[in-house]
Order: structure tokens, then C-alpha cells, then sequence
């Protein structure tokens, strides 16, 4: 049994609201064992609607629409949907006790554009909307389920979890969709891709496998649609088994969690602190590290040291290291990671120093170059990179690799 998603509304198409609702929708019918066929955007007009509703009909056997159904003039999906159906809007008691139970003392009184609220295909089954005045609507269509519902958020992902994913399950039978992703760092796509050609033949007929490449990383996700958990998660455990025996020294995570999550899970379970010493990544990394709730435990601090001179007064970096190898350095790098931890007296510590760009590259250190160092109980570590030309991506890539660094030698160490 397959899924369509259709979100409605010219926002959506012109950038001015992201669409959120379907990513979250897929990832709640994937874990319920449902199959999404296929996730579409579409205008907020009559055509649109028709035709984009009655193509996937022809495909699947239920389709999921949000969006359209306010109470302004522009909002045409319910409109469009009886027509459909060859259906009338009719009022409904239902419908309108919802809504005035939630207007009640938020507006005086309600008005034509709200009343308009109570109007509903006759055809469909009216789903209460406990958190919202527009219907939540179920049609039963020559054996296809559609069930329109709001575009806000909020009341979609209500509707999802208290009806539409139970009355879904109750209808159709559905198995199991299993997913393992392992994560992996610092290798091209098509170099990973060509070490695991033997490896990809020995991955079972019930599964499958994507590569999910990010700058500096790849996720690669094998999918099981299976009734037999058990033997899915023994499959898992040999293809990850093999997979380190070609890959593991790239590999840093097997489960799909950004990198700033994992290191903090990792020293909240250690009981240990982090600080960092940042100059081309310009506070990015303290900012992953202080985005995780939580974080306060084990992040104590950070010195964004942009200027030389404040890697030598507050970072106490040689002068003389400064000026003989430059900031962009194995031994600068080293002694801000050094430094950092001793100022903020933490168990571990990250630095970097780099050329984020587009200008100030040279032949012996172009744009790109950026120099990361980690401090811990095992000493000072340090690796130089050359990320590219583009100034976001090295900020970003330059932050994900001193996360991973560390947690790559943390987790060696522990083994």
C-alpha cells in the first residue's frame, strides 16, 4: 500500500513558507510501516488541485492533502474536493460547535469568513479538529482514502497522530520499514562508492541502499521492508561488521544524529567538559555545541580569537609561532587548543584556524586551508583540510570535522 503527499498553497512555491508539514508526515508514515510514494507542492487554484489529486489516485491508494481549507477566499480545497466527488457543501453542526467551543472568547462574535468554516463535502467523514477550526476531512473513494486537512502545522501533525495514522493502521495492513545508517567522514562520494562495490552485492534482496552525501559526510541508510525484524537487525549488524572492515577509520556514527548531538551524548556520558578556540569558524562550532539542549553540563566556553593578537594575550600563543608559520598553522592551531582548555579548565578542547575565503588564499595556503586541532587527555592532536572555495561550506565543514575529530578519538580511546 502506497502514500501520496500533496501541500497546497502558492507560498510554498515562491520560498516564502518552507514546507515542513510533509517532511514531518513522510517520517511519521515511514515509522508506522507505511510506504510514501511520492511528495508534491501545488498551486492554491482549481486546476491544480484536480489534476494534481486525480493523477495520484490513479497511483496509490491513499493521498494526503494539506493546506487550502481557511476561511478566506483564497483557501479553495474543499471547494475543489466536492467537486471531485461530484459532491455539495453542506453545513454541519459538527463542524460549527468545534469551532465556536475554540473562537469562544477569543472574538466577539463569528463572522461570515469563520462560518464559512462549518461548510463541508457531504460526502466526506468529519474528523474532529480539537486544536483548530478548519475540518479535518476523510473521503472513501472507490477504494482510495483522501483526507484533507489544515496546512498549519500544529493541527496537521494533531490530526496525523490522534487519527489519521491509527484510522490508516486499522484499514491496512502494513509491515515493517527498519532503517540503519551509518556516517561517514571525509571521503568522497564516488571513492566510498567504488571501496563498496563487493560490499553492496552481499546487501540482501529485501533491502536497499542510499548514499546521502553532505559536504565532508555521507550517510548511508539501508532500508529493510520486512515482517521479520529479528532477522533485518542480525542483517544490519553483518553489513556494518563488513563496512568497518573496509571503511571504519571514516566511519563516526551509526545512527543518524548530527555530530554536535553526538559528542554531547558522548561527554554527558563521560561526565567530561569541552571548550573551544575558534578563528576561521568564527564561533560556529560553540554555537553547534550550545544548540543542543543540555549543554550547559558539559560546554563551558568558547574564545572566538579572529585577531592574532588575541590568540596571543588571551590564548597565550608564541608571538614568534605567529610570526614564523602564520596563524593558519599546525603549531598555532595546537597552542589555541592547548591554550582554550587550560583558560576554561575543561577535560577537551577544539581549535581552528583557516582560510574561510573567497580572498586571502595564497599557493602554500589557498582558500580552503584550515588547520583543526583537539586537546584531551591524550595529548594535542592536530590535521590540516582543504575544504574548497566556498566560505559558508568551510565554516561549516571546518566545524563539523572538529566535532567528529574529537569524537572519533574519544571513542578510540574508550575501545
Amino acid at each position: 500500500m502506497q502514500i501520496e503527499i500533496i501541500t497546497i498553497g502558492n507560498e510554498l512555491l515562491i520560498g516564502q513558507v518552507i514546507d515542513t508539514n510533509s517532511a514531518w508526515m513522510g517520517q511519521q508514515l515511514n515509522d508506522a510501516g507505511f510506504d510514501v510514494h511520492r511528495i508534491t507542492s501545488i498551486q492554491d487554484t482549481r486546476e491544480a488541485i484536480t489534476s494534481a489529486l486525480t493523477e495520484a489516485m490513479s497511483r496509490v491508494d491513499v493521498v494526503l492533502l494539506t493546506g487550502g481549507i481557511g476561511p478566506t477566499k483564497d483557501d479553495i480545497t474543499k471547494e475543489t474536493l466536492a467537486s471531485i466527488f461530484n459532491s455539495r457543501l453542506i453545513y454541519s453542526q459538527e463542524a460549527h460547535d468545534n469551532m465556536t467551543r475554540l473562537l469562544k472568547g477569543r472574538v466577539k462574535g463569528i463572522n461570515k469568513q469563520n462560518e464559512s468554516q462549518a461548510y463541508v463535502p457531504e460526502c466526506c467523514e468529519l474528523i474532529n479538529n480539537p486544536v483548530g477550526t478548519a475540518p479535518v476531512m476523510w473521503f472513501d473513494e472507490e477504494g482510495k482514502v483522501i483526507v484533507s486537512m489544515p496546512g498549519v502545522p500544529g493541527e496537521m501533525k494533531t490530526a496525523m497522530r490522534n487519527e489519521i495514522i491509527p484510522r490508516l493502521k486499522k484499514k491496512y495492513k502494513t509491515g515493517h520499514i527498519l532503517h540503519q545508517t551509518i556516517q561517514i567522514f571525509n571521503i568522497p562520494e564516488a571513492v566510498l562508492a567504488e571501496k563498496l562495490e563487493g560490499w553492496e552485492d552481499t546487501i540482501p534482496e529485501y533491502m536497499s541502499l542510499a548514499y546521502l552525501p553532505s559536504p565532508g559526510k555521507i550517510r548511508l541508510r539501508l532500508t529493510a521492508k520486512t515482517d521479520n525484524e529479528e532477522r533485518a537487525h542480525e542483517d544490519f549488524n553483518l553489513l556494518k561488521d563488513s563496512l568497518h572492515a573496509i571503511v571504519g577509520q571514516n566511519v563516526f556514527a551509526e545512527k543518524d544524529v548530527p555530530a554536535n548531538k553526538l559528542i554531547g551524548d558522548k561527554l554527558k556520558e563521560l561526565n567530561r567538559t569541552i571548550s573551544v578556540a575558534e578563528s576561521c569558524t568564527g564561533g560556529n562550532i560553540g554555537h553547534l555545541l550550545t544548540s543542543v539542549p543540555g549543554s550547559s553540563v558539559y560546554f563551558k566556553g568558547g574564545i572566538v580569537a579572529y585577531d592574532n593578537a588575541i590568540k596571543a594575550q588571551v590564548l597565550n600563543v608564541d608571538n614568534e609561532a605567529l610570526e614564523q608559520f602564520g596563524a593558519v598553522s599546525k603549531q598555532v592551531v595546537e597552542q589555541m587548543a592547548r591554550g582554550v582548555k587550560e583558560l576554561m579548565k575543561t577535560d577537551y578542547a577544539i581549535a581552528t584556524s583557516g582560510i574561510a575565503g573567497p580572498d586571502g588564499g595564497t599557493d602554500e595556503k589557498p582558500v580552503g586551508a584550515v588547520w583543526i586541532a583537539i586537546a584531551g587527555d591524550f595529548g594535542v592532536m592536530s590535521h590540516c583540510y582543504n575544504f574548497g572555495k566556498i566560505r559558508s561550506r568551510n565554516i561549516q565543514r571546518a566545524s563539523d570535522a572538529g566535532l567528529i575529530m574529537l569524537l572519533q578519538k574519544i571513542n578510540n580511546k574508550l575501545h
